[in-house]
């Protein structure tokens, strides 16, 4: 699928902490590129368990109600693969351990394109972002650079499961205040607000007004009837990238001095990633 004239997806992943995370920020964009041919996943960072006021709920139980909610919501937007990583939900860190488990995946499922929340978002409009969003977003960014696109950075990834290093072409980040993207879910709103509702245990059809809301004042920029709003980052191609560094190095006049030895000379990997 061509997003635009320089970026084609063909896979596509969402990175978030909670069950339901994706689903109000990001799936009728979801809905929208799976149906264009996109293959994507889904990678649920907590296991949800966190999520209820009621006092005859365990931990254990929520977690298995949110895990086939998830897993509902996945399928009605046409998403192919779902992971969840099952750390505990309330309690995120970006640890090396979060790093490595989702760094992993990443390696896995080689996505064009990663979707995250921002994590520069801490508060506004009354709101107080839940700790856990900020740590899985810091985690995506941390594996941008370093940890899924780095050959030494978490070796055993490489070296014991054979997962070679994958940065993707862009980074989404869910914006809900100022997006510098503005994608038009005005043909899927359904298919977004049907899989929201999977999410029994924590949304109910007296929420869909207050979520249409949000979209259509996306959508007013570009007289979209509902539209989602991202931040987006694109990082260039390694390849083309060395290409046009060896193109440079023809025309430009060569210093003359004392060859750098193999041992001190940094590789081109480590100028490019720091």
């Amino acid at each position: 699928m061509k997003f635009d004239k320089d970026l084609d997806v063909q896979r596509a992943m969402a990175i978030y902490a909670h069950p339901d995370d994706a689903e109000f920020g990001m799936a009728g964009t979801v809905a929208k590129w799976a149906k264009a041919g996109v293959e994507f996943t889904y990678c649920m960072v907590t296991n949800g368990a966190s999520g209820s006021q009621d006092p005859d709920m365990t931990r254990e139980r929520l977690r298995d109600i949110r895990a086939a909610e998830q897993s509902e919501a996945a399928k009605i937007l046409g998403v192919r693969n779902v992971v969840f990583l099952e750390f505990e939900d309330g309690y995120l860190e970006p640890t090396i351990d979060v790093r490595r488990a989702v760094a992993r995946q990443i390696r896995i499922h080689r996505p064009d394109v990663i979707f995250t929340m921002d994590p520069t978002m801490r508060y506004g409009g009354g709101y107080v972002n839940h700790p856990d969003h900020i740590a899985a977003a810091e985690v995506v960014l941390r594996s941008i650079n370093p940890d899924a696109s780095t050959r030494q950075m978490l070796p055993e990834l490489w070296q014991k499961e054979r997962l070679e290093p994958h940065k993707p072409k862009a980074l989404f980040l869910m914006a809900f205040g100022s997006p510098d993207t503005i994608v038009d879910v005005s043909d899927v709103v359904d298919v977004k607000i049907k899989a929201l509702l999977a999410h029994r245990s924590q949304i109910d059809e007296d929420s869909v007004d207050f979520i249409k809301s949000w979209m259509k004042e996306a959508g007013k920029k570009k007289r979209y009837a509902y539209a989602e709003g991202f931040k987006v980052l694109r990082f260039e191609d390694d390849g083309a990238r060395r290409r046009d560094v060896r193109r440079e190095g023809r025309k430009a006049p060569q210093a003359r001095g004392r060859r750098a030895s193999r041992s001190t000379r940094p590789s081109p990997r480590a100028r490019r990633s720091r």
